[in-house]
């Protein structure tokens, strides 16, 4: 028999909050130096901190939702969510680490690639749909829309 502390955390929704939270409160802290401005006069730290503060809210409504729940849908059901647990936030580093030297196009790709092996099924269209559809999104946001100078593709 488990302990109580252990049943609570085992469940989704709790650890999907602590998770959240987690990841907010660092978004916080790597922030705290950013000049934040004003909501007519937006700097640097403005939006990073909204949406930490955001993402600070729904970690904790999940993970109070994640406390109320009761019986098997609160629990996690086996090995399939504890590969969620690793490759979701895997496919970050991979995106991470490859950007500045793969180029946005190939980071996107890889971070669908590896994210998408969380899943218990892998299919191949869905997968490949997916990372088109994520690219094309990048490429008219970020790069065209924002015209941030970020290598679209491997730098010689």
């Amino acid at each position: 028999m488990q302990p109580f502390t252990l049943r609570v955390l085992a469940r989704k929704d709790v650890l999907a909050g602590l998770i959240f939270i987690a990841v907010a409160v660092f978004g916080l802290w790597a922030s705290r130096n950013y000049p934040i401005g004003t909501a007519l006069r937006m700097s640097t730290g403005y939006v990073p901190r909204l949406l930490c503060w955001i993402l600070l809210g729904l970690g904790v409504v999940i993970m109070a939702n994640g406390l109320r729940a009761t019986g098997e849908r609160a629990a996690f059901a086996g090995a399939q969510h504890w590969r969620a647990l690793i490759f979701v936030p895997g496919s970050l580093l991979v995106f991470a680490f490859a950007m500045d030297r793969l180029g946005v196009v190939i980071a996107t790709v890889l971070l669908v690639i590896v994210g998408s092996i969380a899943g218990r099924e892998l299919r191949l269209l869905e997968v490949v749909g997916a990372a088109v559809v994520l690219v094309v999104l990048t490429l008219v946001i970020f790069i065209w829309g924002l015209e941030l100078p970020i290598p679209v593709w491997p730098e010689r």
